[in-house]
């Protein structure tokens, strides 16, 4: 049955409407992007096929084009609104920061760096730069490693943040291929990090590390150093 000829509290778009985007699923809201499907599948069956094919939404969204566009159901057009769609949110969260939302709640560090971090196939360690009220005076890739690792100097993260009057810091990295489980050398890097902040009166506010399908935030976790 094609999504026109459901019952209106069913179709995506009519249900957003009616009971807001927190209603539908990963697929229905894929779903509404792509706009329409396949001669033998709805948008709704297409964007759960491709869920499924690639694990997660997020996944789907990291995914290198070439292998999306491999897709049955997905062309050069679909692909732009999907990309599109993940730009827009960027975009928004961006903004928000830049016209002085405060990065003072776990959860809008983590969707800030998760769509910033999120499409990188290869380990990068980011700065967060804040000011005393925890607005955002500059984010930076600093550091870009290989598929599992990343190194990182001290001194040029402190350096960094001395250069944009920073008052506080927020560190973050990415598990481009697994979960968002701190290693033995993520937790002595933050450790090493805070003590290096402290010593320059810097305050190290959180280490967020972006995973395949997941966020962890050290500080509301409650992990060393921020026990």
């Amino acid at each position: 049955m094609a999504i026109k000829d459901w019952h209106e509290d069913d179709r995506p778009r009519e249900k957003l409407l009616k009971f807001g985007a927190a209603h539908l699923s990963d697929a229905e809201i894929l779903a509404i992007f792509l706009r329409t499907g396949t001669q033998s599948q709805s948008a709704i069956e297409l964007a759960r096929h491709l869920i499924d094919q690639f694990g997660s939404l997020a996944e789907l969204l990291a995914a290198p084009q070439q292998t999306v566009l491999a897709c049955h159901g997905i062309g050069p057009a679909k692909y732009a609104q999907i990309l599109a769609s993940l730009e827009m949110g960027t975009r928004y969260l961006d903004s928000q920061l830049k016209t002085g939302q405060a990065l003072g709640r776990s959860q809008a560090v983590k969707d800030y760096i998760s769509t910033q971090l999120r499409g990188e196939h290869r380990e990068v360690f980011a700065v967060l730069c804040l000011d005393n009220a925890l607005n955002l005076l500059d984010f930076e890739i600093l550091f870009t490693g290989g598929i599992s690792s990343c190194s990182v100097c001290i001194k040029h993260v402190l350096r960094h943040a001395l250069s944009h009057a920073a008052s506080q810091l927020i560190i973050a990295h990415n598990h481009p291929h697994t979960d968002a489980k701190p290693s033995t050398a993520d937790n002595l890097l933050t450790y090493e990090l805070k003590k290096a902040c402290d010593l320059l009166d810097i305050s190290l506010v959180d280490h967020i590390i972006v995973g395949r399908n997941d966020t962890l935030s050290y500080a509301e976790s409650c992990l060393t150093p921020f026990n």
